[in-house]
């Protein structure tokens, strides 16, 4: 007896996307920065806060690609900064996070202050209409 997998069962019709959606959401790596937390705000709602000390707004750069959520961010280096450090643990460097993007869920906004940015997100309620197919005469 052939075991069939979960997208290729007969049963489960124009699934294979989310085959590809499980395998790019793995490859999307989990280095970890910048932290951030996903939170329920309503019924409908979330919001991703990313913890991104020392980025500014143009540092920062938010799209959706393919039902991807990308935030990229790459600080500007100041050619008139001449700081020494001696000790730097607070982390400059270019990064990229993704979210898979369910069907029917949307962004509202983002916002970025004392750290943090925000980025809020809705879910579309879906339609529940019961729909006739005509059956054609052939």
């Amino acid at each position: 007896m052939t075991k069939l997998n979960f997208p290729s069962h007969p049963l489960l019709l124009g699934f294979d996307r989310l085959e590809r959606l499980v395998e790019r959401t793995a490859r999307a790596g989990t280095d970890g920065y910048p932290p951030f937390n996903i939170e329920v705000t309503g019924p409908n709602s979330f919001r991703i806060t990313l913890a991104l000390a020392g980025f500014r707004e143009e540092d920062l750069s938010i799209t959706i690609e393919k039902r991807q959520l990308l935030v990229r961010g790459q600080q500007q280096e100041n050619e008139k900064d001449e700081r020494i450090f001696l000790h730097r643990g607070i982390a400059a460097r270019q990064f990229q996070r993704a979210f898979a993007l369910a069907e029917g869920v949307d962004v509202d906004q983002a916002q970025l202050g004392d750290g943090l940015l925000h980025i809020d997100l809705h879910r579309k309620e879906p339609e529940e209409a019961i729909q006739t197919i005509p059956i054609i005469r052939g």
